[in-house]
């Protein structure tokens, strides 16, 4: 990697919500992986509210670990909220984020970045196969296909949280929801204000540790909601 690229501090974040078996993971594998990319990095979790061992698990990471630092909702407040809490704290040039479930393989960031050239605002991927049972698939195609249709976004997979974007970006944006629309919102706002996108396939695994919290009759009753609210708000 070229020097000019090597000298971009990166903030690496993950939202985390009861993922206490995953996140010690997800977190030795950034703090392997930044080294290669860059000398100032850090890793932030915010942790969501979690009902688990996730305050614990963090709690350690933190102690033996200079570079991590955790944020703390008081309770549960949705994917939205930890992701703008995330936003909010990182310190850093670039900023990287990705589920705390370890769905997604943190040592695919090294082609992020690499796609990260001047005249590039994000870098955005896109599952190669949905590694979820049939009514995920079915039910995240529709989300995306609505998604891109009602909002005009300039990328495939609008559910595939796994971004690496400028900071500066990022602070000229006021992002409000709460919920997992929070996605839409942040891709529809960086396109309008013109920011660049590129797109780069990234694996998907099976979930191996709890359940996914979006698929309850409320969430996604909340999310539908969130959804058409937008559109009137945006578009």
């Amino acid at each position: 990697m070229a020097d000019a690229q090597r000298s971009a501090s990166i903030s690496v974040f993950f939202p985390a919500y009861n993922d206490a078996a995953a996140i010690g993971a997800l977190v030795a594998t950034a703090l392997a992986v930044l080294p290669t990319l860059t000398a100032d990095y850090e890793v932030l979790v915010v942790n969501d509210g979690s009902t688990d061992a996730t305050a614990a698990v963090l709690a350690e990471l933190a102690r033996t670990h200079e570079r991590v630092r955790v944020v703390h909702h008081a309770r549960n407040m949705g994917y939205g909220a930890a992701l703008r809490s995330g936003f909010k704290h990182a310190r850093k040039e670039l900023i990287f984020y990705t589920d705390g479930d370890g769905q997604y393989d943190v040592r695919e960031l090294t082609q992020l970045r690499a796609l990260l050239t001047d005249g590039v605002d994000v870098v955005n991927g896109f599952k190669i196969k949905r590694a979820d049972k049939l009514y995920r698939k079915v039910v995240g195609g529709i989300y995306n296909w609505l998604a891109r249709f009602f909002f005009r976004l300039p990328i495939r997979d609008v559910d595939c949280d796994f971004r690496l974007l400028r900071r500066r970006a990022i602070e000229q944006l006021e992002l409000v929801s709460s919920s997992g629309v929070i996605c839409v919102e942040l891709v529809r706002k960086l396109h309008t204000a013109g920011y660049r996108f590129v797109e780069t396939p990234v694996h998907h695994y099976p979930r191996t540790h709890g359940r996914s919290q979006f698929f309850t009759p409320r969430r996604v009753a909340r999310t539908v909601f969130d959804f058409c609210r937008l559109w009137l708000r945006l578009v």
